[in-house]
């Protein structure tokens, strides 16, 4: 018997010798997500905030996400994608996937799937399921016309990157920045 975690995580963790389509509901997110993806996204804002202080969330991040999630399901080159959990957390999101497709004009291919923010609750992380979120991720994208996909990420999010290059992922661009 598996009883709630007071935070409404499982008691247990998925189980990872399960395959991770069966661990979560993974689809497209619609307007009524939005009251339970807003604190997703807010979450993944904050833990990149503690990688860098050029990170820091601003006092309006929650209706600043909310706008922003409500853009990406109007655009048509956007994939937002809800991560529902399972058994005791049925109903409840547990993941959030944000990307887009965007156009290279200089280089080829000329379309970029680009991952901007992919968040999974702890408890559901090492089991596969992450893996399971960007192949659907990439599948989405691909779908949409991108002909390869970026992620961005905090650069000192050193688990973020062993987790991109283990799935062949590897650095292009870099962004540097100064407060003026």
């Amino acid at each position: 018997m598996t009883s709630s975690h007071p935070h409404g995580h499982p008691a247990r963790p998925p189980n990872p010798t399960e395959d991770p389509a069966k661990q979560i509901h993974l689809r497209l997110a619609g307007e009524k997500d939005l009251p339970q993806l807003v604190p997703l996204l807010l979450r993944l804002k904050r833990l990149n905030e503690e990688f860098d202080p050029l990170l820091k969330v601003r006092p309006d991040a929650e209706v600043r996400a909310r706008e922003v999630l409500k853009a990406d399901l109007q655009n048509p080159r956007s994939v937002l994608l809800a991560a529902e959990g399972l058994g005791t957390d049925a109903g409840k999101l547990v993941g959030i996937v944000r990307a887009t497709v965007r156009e290279r004009p200089f280089y080829a291919p000329d379309s970029e799937g680009v991952i901007q923010d992919i968040y999974l609750m702890p408890l559901y992380r090492r089991h596969g399921v992450g893996e399971f979120l960007l192949q659907e991720t990439v599948r989405y994208l691909k779908e949409r016309g991108a002909g390869l996909v970026t992620a961005e990420f905090p650069t000192q999010n050193e688990i973020a990157s062993r987790f991109y290059a283990k799935r062949g992922f590897r650095p292009i661009t870099a962004l540097h920045a100064k407060i003026i």
